[in-house]
């Protein structure tokens, strides 16, 4: 098998990871807390990176890049984690994940305002689509139903909003980074980061109980796994692998997420929930088209 085919196979192992992250912090956080399964999970996993992806030396990387994207990146871990834990059930959580899983439409949007990137006319209603989508989610049983999105929401306004603040965030990121980091990758660091402020917010609240049992044990290295594995093997295979086939794939990660989510949480989902998670996909998938030149896209595609 050619280096180039084995590297877009380790990356669409990194997407198969991400997908079951949803379920898993939520496993964890069942167990751990909210907050302290956060803090374990990043601690575990910025020691699975420092294996893997190694420690950098940050004198080598931009100034800029270390401040405004380790502030981005930090804020956006925390929403993820927070906002997942802090949901009222399985159910919740997930519907909390597909809002998340904006944020492919909102970084494409970004690059196109901020960073210039060329796009055709199919953005639009790829964002629409992922609009409708999110609120085809939070709808419940009833699809597109406004009181009902609004009642759901207002359930947990906290998890909700963390959600969709983190889609904003990580959109953010990606593009700051695309100007500033020069290459360079900081995500161990960022990590170990996250860890710490996590452990000072969990020492703020007070602490609490942590039930480690096997259960607990077994999700928080499997989370921990997923995410920083996740990340060392997307880097490889989003750089030395075929990119287009990658990111086409990534956009398919809100339904393959809300399967493993509804298989390991127990958390059945109906069938207009699964309406929204493809329009969600559907969006992303046209804004990624609207910013593809046809030729460049049929010529990756085939490679």
């Amino acid at each position: 098998m050619k280096n180039k085919d084995t590297a877009t196979l380790i990356g669409l192992v990194a997407i198969m990871l991400w997908a079951s992250v949803v379920a898993l912090i939520r496993g964890v956080s069942e167990s751990l807390g909210a907050t302290g399964g956060a803090a374990m999970l990043y601690t575990v996993a910025s020691v699975f990176l420092a294996l893997t992806v190694g420690l950098p030396n940050l004198r080598q990387f931009p100034r800029n890049y270390l401040l405004w994207g380790g502030l981005l990146f930090v804020a956006y871990e925390l929403c993820l984690s927070l906002s997942i834990g802090y949901a009222d059930n399985g159910r919740q959580a997930i519907e909390v994940g597909m809002v998340n899983y904006l944020w492919p439409t909102f970084t494409l949007v970004s690059a196109i305002v901020f960073n210039k990137q060329r796009a055709n006319l199919l953005v639009v209603p790829g964002f629409v689509l992922s609009m409708i989508g999110i609120g085809w989610v939070l709808g419940g049983d009833h699809g597109i139903d406004l009181p009902g999105m609004l009642e759901n929401v207002e359930d947990n306004p906290l998890s909700y909003g963390l959600a969709f603040s983190g889609a904003l965030i990580w959109a953010a990121y990606c593009t700051v980074t695309a100007r500033m980091a020069n290459g360079k990758n900081a995500v161990t660091p960022f990590f170990i980061l996250t860890s710490a402020l996590l452990w000072a917010k969990y020492a703020i609240d007070g602490g609490g109980a942590m039930q480690f049992d096997v259960h607990a044990i077994v999700y928080l290295l499997l989370a921990a796994a997923a995410m920083g594995f996740g990340y060392a093997a997307w880097n490889i295979g989003i750089l030395q692998g075929n990119a287009t086939v990658l990111v086409g794939a990534s956009y398919f990660i809100p339904v393959l997420s809300a399967a493993v989510a509804a298989l390991l949480l127990h958390a059945p989902l109906s069938e207009p929930f699964w309406h929204g998670a493809l329009m969600v996909c559907g969006g992303s998938m046209l804004c990624w088209m609207a910013t593809r030149p046809r030729r460049e896209l049929g010529a990756d595609l085939h490679s």
